[in-house]
């Protein structure tokens, strides 16, 4: 609906759309600022300005999509460190990891990198939020930088942009790595997009235009045959990580998706394997730890000494800038479900 329509309907746009601020107060998350939105069209999502302006959460047509661990909400106070990644890790919709370290910790030159490093922990400053009107359409816009910066060390700034229009059930991340030091740096960046129930359940399954399929260990090679499948919660059960070699369009564009037939309900991303290059898919179908992932990077998940990521680490020039572009969609209902598939498949036909 046009804005101006709109207005004869509504006294205040934010009776079906916008971004409101707030604050939490309790337990790890206190004093940690949130945004809600709400698209007007079934999607919500919340922003974690304190937390890289990842996704806390999203929403879609009353169906949660995202996962809390059992850590849950934690704020930047208790940033994560060495071993203490688990004990902040809250998973959530979103998690970004790096920026000059993914997956497993590492030493290297007399420095330690943490796992999955410290960007995903660090709060955000010169933050904006609020509704534009774009070509007559209500348009949240979320802005904000990160900076990943040491006295005798790195200087990274990561500049994020979110952007969801009123009536489309998407969401839109812009992400700029820009290394303002004079030296060289290794840059590793990973989107840790985390799904969990009721969107994720035994009978979701994940889809991929995948070309080839590589477990990254021996206990993945024993799902390898059923990485699209979902379990129910298992006792003791050790996580299983896939390499997937994913087919694009004529751009360098694909998409994954969990979908979940019986919920009517499907998540899916986009990405340009250009900026992002590997795809690994995460699947920890753990009691009380019931929750997989998609995480397109620039790299391995084993860390700066992974020998698959020997010769193929980004190293950033000074003054040179990345860009890193995500788009969450969600999909409710066969017909839409169906034209996913549909998309998904093409891909790997073309």
């Amino acid at each position: 609906m046009d804005y101006r329509k709109l207005l004869e309907y509504v006294g205040d746009l934010g009776q079906v759309f916008g971004v409101r601020p707030g604050t939490l107060t309790e337990g790890l998350a206190r004093g940690m600022r949130t945004l809600d939105v709400e698209n007007g069209s079934g999607l919500s999502f919340t922003v974690l300005p304190d937390r890289c302006l990842d996704l806390a959460k999203i929403s879609f047509k009353g169906v949660n999509c995202g996962y809390f661990s059992k850590t849950g909400l934690v704020a930047p106070t208790y940033n994560a460190k060495g071993d203490n990644f688990f004990r902040v890790f809250t998973a959530g919709a979103l998690t970004t990891c790096g920026l000059r370290n993914v997956g497993n910790p590492s030493e290297e030159g007399g420095e330690s990198f943490g796992i999955h490093g410290r960007v995903g922990s660090l709060p955000a400053e010169n933050v904006s939020a609020g509704v534009e009107i774009e070509d007559g359409v209500p348009v949240v816009k979320i802005k904000g930088t990160v900076r990943e910066a040491a006295f005798f060390g790195e200087n990274l700034r990561l500049t994020r942009t979110i952007t969801c229009r009123m009536g489309e059930n998407r969401i839109h991340m812009s992400n700029e790595v820009e290394n303002l030091g004079f030296r060289d740096e290794i840059l590793m960046i990973l989107m840790h997009c985390n799904v969990g129930w009721p969107l994720l359940d035994p009978g979701t399954r994940f889809l991929a235009p995948s070309l080839k399929v590589e477990p990254r260990d021996p206990e993945a090679a024993k799902g390898v045959y059923s990485w699209s499948d979902m379990q129910e919660p298992t006792p003791r059960y050790a996580e299983q990580v896939f390499y997937h070699d994913l087919a694009t369009d004529g751009e360098g564009n694909t998409t994954v998706a969990y979908v979940n037939r019986k919920a009517g309900i499907g998540e899916a991303i986009t990405f340009n394997r250009s900026q992002f290059p590997v795809f690994t898919q995460w699947k920890q179908m753990g009691q009380g730890e019931y929750v997989a992932a998609m995480e397109p990077g620039n790299c391995f998940v084993g860390g700066r000494k992974d020998p698959r990521n020997a010769g193929r680490l980004t190293v950033l020039r000074p003054m040179e800038k990345r860009s890193f572009d995500l788009t969450f969609s969600l999909y409710s209902g066969d017909g839409e479900l169906d034209e996913l598939e549909e998309m998904i498949n093409k891909l790997i036909k073309q």
